[in-house]
């Protein structure tokens, strides 16, 4: 098991090898596995990439993040809404027509339905690196119009495709739509893998995330 210092020394590490992070100004402090992240990064799209990068390391088991994003040249909250809007339209499997966006100082907020869950994830990541973008709140409902049988088998199906090692501990339910993972897994990229699969299963409309990490 590492040891605090052995995790602080690898996060760094980590953020030093993703040419996404620029920023030499982010300290991370590790507490029983926990991860503080604190500094100043250039943009929420980089700000999201050191999350990301430190959930990779082995024996994270969370990550707070208090970062700052410095501050860039301005943009109107205008411009970034005729850019989120733009984005949107763009990506062929969000359904733009059926989403509404709001910005204010910056921040995001989008809103309405689709069917599928990577849809609501697609349109968050379309938007989320939008150059000045300081923050995205997605509120998103999925309502699909099927909820197909034995979408626990599924589910369960995509993660031994993806990782045969961690599907073995990981337990799926499902009711209603209602997708609840149970069990363990090594990490928190996986933990985040996993709920990225159910959520690609048809006819899941919430994903309840019980994995822990270990």
């Amino acid at each position: 098991m590492r040891t605090d210092e052995e995790l602080r020394k690898l996060v760094h590490a980590e953020l030093a090898w993703d040419p996404r992070i620029t920023s030499d100004a982010i300290e991370a402090e590790v507490r029983q596995g926990i991860v503080t992240l604190s500094g100043h990064v250039g943009s929420y799209s980089e700000k999201l990439a050191v999350e990301r990068a430190t959930e990779r390391v082995g024996g994270v088991k969370g990550v707070v993040v208090k970062l700052n994003i410095r501050h860039e040249a301005q943009h109107t909250d205008e411009a970034l809404a005729l850019a989120a809007r733009s984005a949107l339209q763009w990506y062929v499997h969000v359904p733009a027509e059926d989403l509404q966006l709001e910005v204010e100082d910056g921040c995001v907020t989008l809103r309405g339905s689709v069917q599928w869950g990577f849809q609501r994830r697609t349109a968050e990541s379309a938007v989320s690196h939008i150059r000045g973008v300081r923050g995205v709140r997605n509120e998103i409902v999925v309502r699909p119009k099927l909820v197909p049988e034995e979408v626990e088998g599924k589910i369960e199906g995509a993660l031994r495709r993806h990782a045969e090692r961690e599907a073995q501990h990981i337990k799926v339910k499902a009711s209603a739509g209602v997708v609840t993972l149970e069990g363990k897994v090594g990490t928190l990229a996986e933990r985040r893998a996993a709920a990225g699969a159910a959520w690609s299963a048809p006819g899941v409309s919430e994903v309840i995330n019980h994995l822990q990490v270990g």
